[in-house]
């Protein structure tokens, strides 16, 4: 598979002044993914409630959004934010963006307006791109953010009235046949194509910078390990031994895939969006998350694929609705956000005809480090899987020393998928980029075979339903309001969501505050899935350790024990 002149052949070239692992047959750019996928005009690309659009449909409104952005002065190296649902316009929006050379911001959606405002004045936006919510929260703060520099909006969703300049998605492209053609571009691999920014771990969220060569690598990383999986089933079934441990033939199916979680997200956009559309699949979108509307879809559209974390992969097969649904064009059921518990594996084998399928990735590395699935994962399911073949990984202590297999360290990986660092923040990238290798900041162990087997996080991190909380960003939202002394905040197990945020705080002398009263000051100021669901005040102070740092995980057991006990 990765011998000389093989599929996934590699070699080691220089990117960024470091020697890295290249797939030999990776595309330039993520503009020639988009071009080669006109080929399937006639099939289902986007579908979303009743709306299906075809790739020749969304190729003529990509074409008609190029035309309008670049009339209005977005070319290449400029930054297009887009903030909304998984709506079809995310997605044309994202293929236009990239078209004319320029990167894609994907802000999430629940984001407050703070928020918003804080992520496009860091990654200096030329354009938004916005559903009717987004532009509710960030309205007022427009003239702020057009002081310095015009930001030009599009507005998706809404025939209401629009601030001065803005103008409905529909009028952009109906107009665009009027307009000139936009001039060519030349897009490197080195160049931007998405900024994704992550929770911070100093109290604001940070841009991790993706560059073309990196998402086209985490595509191919993806594509090795379905055509190897394919390969020895194949080899499996031949010699009579069904490789998964069942002997259950998956239904006629349809490429593609039911997505449940944010395009604003890796997992979302890298390992879906780009390998449905690589593949001339169809993309089923959904407003809000249900178990029962997402077998609904299963069904209906025959996909082959669900994209979800797993607490919607549980919900799935535990609906009651799993029993009366046909779910056999299923071959995947997988996606990230959180590692899937061993238990899941087999539930998931054993109720259904595809593969059960997991994924560790970062959005610095665009997506995958390593991938489980298939045999491999009802073999080792406790293990996030190998990692890729351009991926160099190795488990360090904490003097930075290479240790030996089944020593339990700290995970840095090299690659090309590796982003070039996060936006604006130098010392961050020169603490966690070395030689082009990243500190994942996640702790584990390789076993002999070299599967990565995840112990803990080094960052102080929670982890909730696919979504990275940093208790420093919650923290600094808390320390905000005048009645807080000390605060901490810190994991707590959940069972639907992986972990809660929970939080311990000690008030000021003669200070009153509620649980419902800090929730509500914390949802002024962050997302909704960040504000504390466990509150815990302490009348004494909280513990600290010899360099007077809060002892949180003594903190939390102690805590959790109290409540339980």
């Amino acid at each position: 598979m990765t011998a000389p002149d093989a599929p996934f052949a590699w070699s080691v070239v220089d990117v960024r002044g470091v020697p890295t692992r290249a797939y030999d047959s990776a595309p330039p750019n993520m503009a020639v993914l988009w071009q080669a996928s006109a080929a399937h005009a006639d099939n289902d690309y986007i579908v979303f409630e009743d709306e299906r659009i075809t790739y020749s449909s969304a190729h003529s409104m990509v074409t008609a959004l190029v035309a309008h952005l670049s009339a209005n002065g977005i070319g290449h190296g400029d930054r297009v934010a887009i903030a909304m649902r998984n709506y079809p316009e995310w997605v044309i929006s994202y293929w236009a963006t990239i078209s004319l050379g320029a990167a894609v911001v994907g802000m999430n959606a629940w984001w407050t307006g703070r928020e918003m405002e804080f992520g496009l004045t860091d990654c200096g936006a030329k354009a938004l791109i916005c559903d009717s919510e987004r532009l509710e929260r960030v309205e007022p703060l427009l003239e702020g953010l057009r002081s310095s520099d015009r930001l030009h909006v599009v507005v998706a969703r809404t025939e209401g009235d629009l601030p001065d300049d803005a103008v409905h998605w529909n009028n952009a492209l109906a107009a665009a046949d009027d307009l000139p053609t936009p001039p060519e571009v030349q897009i490197e691999p080195e160049d931007d194509v998405c900024i994704f920014y992550t929770s911070g771990t100093t109290g604001r969220p940070k841009g991790a910078v993706l560059t073309h060569r990196g998402a086209v690598s985490n595509l191919l990383n993806l594509a090795f390990w379905q055509v190897t999986t394919d390969v020895a089933e194949a080899k499996a079934a031949a010699a009579g031994t069904p490789s998964s441990g069942s002997d259950k033939e998956p239904g006629e199916a349809e490429p593609g895939s039911v997505l449940a979680v944010p395009l604003f997200h890796v997992t979302g956009c890298n390992c879906c969006l780009h390998p449905v559309t690589a593949t001339g699949g169809k993309l089923v979108l959904m407003y809000r998350w249900s178990a029962e509307k997402a077998l609904e879809l299963i069904e209906r559209e025959r996909v082959s694929t669900f994209t979800g974390v797993p607490t919607m992969a549980r919900e799935l097969i535990n609906s009651p609705d799993f029993a009366i649904r046909d779910t056999s064009s299923l071959a995947h059921l997988g996606g990230g956000g959180a590692a899937v518990q061993p238990d899941l594996v087999h539930k998931i084998e054993e109720r259904l005809e595809g593969r059960p399928s997991t994924g560790y990735g970062l959005t610095e590395v665009n997506g995958v480090i390593t991938v489980n699935s298939a045999h491999w994962f009802l073999a080792k399911p406790e293990s996030a899987g190998p990692p890729l073949p351009i991926m160099e990984a190795h488990i360090r202590d904490e003097e930075g020393t290479a240790l030996p297999a089944g020593a339990t360290g700290q995970l840095w990986v090299r690659g090309a998928n590796v982003f070039r660092g996060y936006l604006n923040r130098p010392e961050a990238n020169a603490e966690i980029l070395v030689d082009g290798w990243f500190d994942t900041g996640d702790i584990g162990y390789l076993d002999d075979e070299g599967f990565l087997f995840l112990v803990d996080r080094a960052k102080d991190m929670v982890l909730r339903g696919g979504e990275n909380v940093y208790s420093a960003e919650v923290e600094a939202a808390i320390y905000e309001h005048p009645a807080v002394a000390e605060a901490a905040v810190f994991a707590v197990p959940d069972g639907r969501l992986g972990e809660a945020v929970g939080v311990a705080i000690v008030l000021l002398p003669e200070a009153s505050m509620t649980a419902d009263d800090l929730r509500a000051h914390t949802a002024e100021l962050i997302a909704s899935f960040k504000v504390p669901e466990h509150v815990w005040f302490l009348s004494d102070p909280l513990p600290r350790n010899a360099n007077g740092k809060f002892v949180k995980r003594q903190l939390r057991e102690s805590l959790l024990e109290t409540s339980t006990g």
